[in-house]
C-alpha cells in the first residue's frame, strides 16, 4: 500500500530579518518553515495509512508499538500548531496545510479502528499510550474546525472510545494526572464519557506538589526539573483553554499567577547563545523549554516582555538549528545535538524527541500579536552579571554577561521519592553545578560515574561514592548549602554513617566550594570541576601545584583550585585532569580538572576549592594566576572569610551551620573595584 496523498516538500527558510529580530534574525515565518522540515523528515517512516511512525532507533520499555503511537501522537501535536496557527489555510500556490490536515485525518481513522492492522494500543493503567493520548486530544481540541468537525460521526465515536480507556483508569501519580485532566477534559468537551472527579483530582494534586514562587516538584520528593515547564505549568494552560466555560476562574486564576512567577525564573535558563541549562531528564526534548514562554503569552500570563519571549525562543530553536538538528536523516535524534543515549531514559522511545514540537505553541498566537511584531530585546544573561536565589529546588543561578554562560548550583534536587526509598543516583540530578554550556559526564553502564562537578570519598578497591539523598540547608542571596551522606550502592540507609556539609558561595564565574567532610581515617578524597566537551580534539590539560585546567579550541575554559586542607605533609600536590571519550552529551572528547587528598584523618575535615568555568579572554588566559589569589580564612568571629581572585570578600559561618552568616556586604580587598552587594541580585 502507499500513502493516500503525495505530500509537497516544506518551504524554504527565510532570510533573517535583523530589524525584527536582531538577536535571532528568526521571524514566525522561520518557525514555520522549520515546524514543516520536522514534519517532512518522518514522512519515510509512516506506516501505510499514517496512524503509527516507526523510527529508527532503540525501542522504548513501552515496545515497537506504542513507540509508532507516540510518533503518530507527539508530530499530531506540532502539526495542529502548524495547522491552526494558519487558520487552517494554505497560502496561494502551496498545500503544505491541507496535506497536513489529510495525513493526520487518515492516521486517526486508521488507528482508532481495532480491526485495522495500524491500530492503536488501548489506553491502560499506567501505560505509555495515556501519555499520547493528551498530545492527541490538545491537537484535535486546537485543529476542531479544520479537522474534528469534519469527521464522520462513527469516526469521532471511535476517537472518543479510544479516549475513553482514560476514564477509570489509574496514572502515575506524577505529571501524568494532568494527561488524564487533559483527555477528560477533551471528551467532556465533545459530548463524550468522562469523569468529572478525575479532573478535579488531577489539577488538585498539583497543590501538593507546588513549592511556592512558580516551583512544583513532579511527583512526591524533590523532583525538580524541566517538567516544571513542559508539564505543570504547561497542562493547566492548555486544559483552561479546552475546558472553556466550564474551568473555575479561580483556579485557572491561581494557575496564571503561578505561570507568572516561574516564567520571572525560567527566563534566566537559557545561554546567550541560546543553550538551556543541562539538567534534569528527557533533555532530548532539546527546544521545548520555550514551550511555556510562548504559553504565558497565549494565555496571559506572562510577566515577559513580547520582545524577550521571541528572543529567547527563537534562541533555543536556533541554538540546535546551528548544531545541525535535526540530523541529516531529518529526524530528531535520541541525544542533545548528535545521538547520545545516555541522556535519555528508558522511557524514551526513537520518536519521544518530537515533544521538542511543544516549543511550536508560539503559532496560535496570530501573526500580528506582539511576540511576532515587537522586536527582539536581550536575554537577561546578555544584559548583566545575574544571581538568583531560588530556594524552592535549592538552586543558586549565576550568569555571566563576558560569555553568555549560565551556571545552575545544585543543592536540593536529586529526582528521589521521600525516604526510606533507595537512593538511586542521577548523573542529570545529583551533580553540585550545571551550565548551558557543559553536560554531566554519563559513562555508559556498568562504568564507573564521572567525576566532575563532584565530591568523593574513595576506599582501597577505587570505587568512589556517590551523592546520596541531597538535604537542603538553604540557598539566599548568592550562597546555597546542603548535606549528603555518601553511598557506594543503591540502599535505604543515606542517613547514617560519612556525611558531607557543603556550601556553595558564587561571584562572577566563579564558584567557592566549601565542604565540611566527616569520614573514617584513611579514605582518600576526590572533588572534580566542569567537564568541558567537544567534538573536534581532546581538551587541552593544565596543572600545577592544588590545581588543574582544561580548555576546548575554542576557549571555553574551567579550572579548579585548592584554596584550604588540601595540603598533604605542608605541600600542596598537583591537580590532575581526567580525560574521557564518548562520554558526554556536548561532545565525543570531554575533560574534568580534578583535586585529590591521598588520605583523610578521620573526624571532620574542612576543605575549600575555586571552581570556574568561563569563555571571557580577559580571564581564561591567566587562571592559574587569579586561582591563587582566592583565599578562605578563618576571621576572629569565628566565620570563614571567602576572598575570590579580584579580592571581593563574603563571609559564612566556620560550623557551616543551618543558617548563614548575617548579611555582610561583598566588597573588594585592597581597593582592586567597585564595591557589589552579595545579599541581592546584580542586574545592571
Amino acid at each position: 500500500m502507499t500513502p493516500p496523498y503525495q505530500p509537497i516538500a516544506p518551504q524554504s527558510p527565510p532570510l533573517p530579518n535583523r530589524t525584527l529580530s536582531p538577536f535571532t534574525g528568526y521571524t514566525r515565518a522561520h518557525w514555520e518553515a522549520r515546524a514543516d522540515t520536522l514534519l517532512a523528515g518522518l514522512l519515510p517512516y509512516a506506516t501505510p495509512h499514517l496512524a503509527q511512525y516507526r523510527l529508527p532507533g532503540r525501542t522504548g520499555h513501552a515496545g515497537a508499538w506504542s513507540d509508532g503511537l507516540e510518533g503518530y501522537a507527539r508530530s499530531f501535536l506540532l502539526a495542529a500548531f502548524r495547522i491552526a496557527g494558519a487558520q487552517g489555510q494554505d497560502l496561494p500556490g502551496r498545500t503544505i496545510i491541507g496535506d497536513l490536515i489529510t495525513r493526520y485525518t487518515t492516521g486517526l481513522v486508521a488507528g482508532t479502528d481495532p480491526r485495522h492492522p495500524e491500530h492503536w494500543p488501548q489506553i491502560t493503567d499506567r501505560s505509555q499510550p495515556m501519555v499520547e493520548a493528551a498530545s492527541i486530544a490538545i491537537a484535535l481540541h486546537e485543529t476542531r474546525p479544520w479537522l474534528w468537525d469534519h469527521l464522520p460521526d462513527a469516526v469521532r465515536q471511535r476517537v472518543a472510545a479510544w479516549l475513553e480507556g482514560f476514564v477509570g483508569a489509574r496514572p502515575n501519580d506524577s505529571n501524568w494526572r494532568l494527561f488524564q485532566v487533559i483527555t477528560e477534559e477533551f471528551l467532556a468537551s465533545v459530548g463524550a464519557s468522562y469523569r468529572q472527579s478525575e479532573i478535579d483530582a488531577g489539577l488538585a494534586r498539583l497543590d501538593d506538589w507546588y513549592r511556592g514562587d512558580g516551583w512544583y516538584t513532579d511527583g512526591d520528593g524533590r523532583k525538580f526539573d524541566y517538567y516544571n515547564a513542559l508539564a505543570l505549568h504547561l497542562y493547566p494552560a492548555l486544559w483552561s483553554r479546552i475546558a472553556g466555560d466550564r474551568a473555575d476562574t479561580a483556579l485557572v486564576s491561581t494557575h496564571r499567577s503561578r505561570m507568572r512567577a516561574f516564567l520571572e525564573t525560567h527566563q534566566h535558563f537559557f545561554g546567550a547563545d541560546g543553550a538551556p541549562v543541562h539538567q534534569g531528564r528527557s533533555l532530548t526534548y532539546r527546544f521545548a523549554t520555550a514551550a511555556p514562554l510562548f504559553a504565558g503569552a497565549l494565555v496571559d500570563a506572562s510577566p515577559l516582555a513580547p520582545g524577550r519571549t521571541r528572543r529567547l525562543a527563537s534562541g533555543a530553536l536556533k541554538h540546535f538549528a546551528d548544531r545541525d538538528v535535526p540530523g541529516g536523516d531529518g529526524l530528531l535524534s535520541l541525544g542533545w545535538y548528535r545521538p547520545f543515549l545516555p541522556v535519555t531514559q528508558a522511557y524514551s522511545g526513537p520518536a519521544s524527541p518530537y515533544w521538542a514540537g511543544k516549543a511550536f505553541l508560539g503559532l496560535l498566537l496570530p501573526p500580528e500579536h506582539a511576540v511576532w511584531t515587537a522586536p527582539e530585546e536581550a536575554a537577561p544573561v546578555e544584559v548583566a552579571d545575574q544571581y538568583l536565589a531560588l530556594p524552592a529546588p535549592g538552586w543558586l543561578l549565576h550568569s555571566t554577561a563576558g560569555d553568555g554562560i549560565v551556571r545552575l548550583i545544585n543543592h536540593g534536587s536529586d529526582r528521589l521519592p521521600p525516604a526510606p526509598a533507595p537512593a538511586r543516583y542521577s548523573p542529570h540530578y545529583s551533580r553540585f553545578a550545571y551550565s548551558s554550556v557543559t553536560a554531566p559526564e554519563t559513562p555508559g553502564e556498568g562504568e564507573p560515574d564521572g567525576p566532575d562537578n563532584h565530591i568523593s570519598l574513595v576506599g582501597p578497591d577505587g570505587a568512589p561514592t556517590l551523592r546520596g539523598r541531597i538535604h537542603p540547608r538553604y540557598t539566599r542571596d548568592r550562597l546555597a548549602s546542603s548535606w549528603h551522606a555518601p553511598v557506594t550502592a543503591v540502599n535505604g540507609a543515606d542517613e547514617y554513617g560519612p556525611r558531607i556539609v557543603s556550601v556553595s558561595v558564587v561571584h562572577g564565574p566563579w564558584e567557592m566550594r566549601i565542604h565540611l567532610v566527616k569520614a573514617a581515617e584513611g579514605l582518600s578524597v576526590r572533588e572534580g570541576g566542569w567537564a568541558v566537551a567537544c567534538d573536534d580534539a581532546p581538551p587541552v590539560e593544565e596543572t600545577g601545584p592544588g590545581w588543574a585546567l582544561a580548555r576546548r579550541a575554542d576557549g571555553l575554559t574551567t579550572a579548579l583550585a585548592g584554596v584550604l586542607g588540601w595540603d598533604e605533609d605542608g605541600r600542596r600536590p598537583p591537580g590532575d585532569v581526567a580525560q574521557a571519550c564518548d562520554q558526554n552529551a556536548v561532545g565525543h572528547f570531554s575533560a574534568t580538572p580534578l583535586l585529590g587528598l591521598s588520605r583523610h584523618p578521620g573526624g571532620t575535615r574542612l576543605l575549600a576549592s575555586l571552581v570556574l568555568l568561563t569563555a571571557d579572554p580577559d580571564l581564561r588566559d591567566d587562571v592559574a594566576a587569579l586561582c591563587s589569589r582566592a583565599r578562605v580564612n578563618a576571621a576572629p568571629d569565628g566565620t570563614l572569610e571567602v576572598v575570590f581572585p579580584d579580592g571581593t570578600t563574603t563571609r559564612v559561618r566556620s560550623d557551616m551551620s543551618a543558617t548563614p552568616a548575617e548579611p555582610r556586604p561583598m566588597v573588594p580587598a585592597s581597593g582592586s573595584g567597585p564595591a557589589r552587594s552579595v545579599w541581592g541580585n546584580a542586574t545592571g
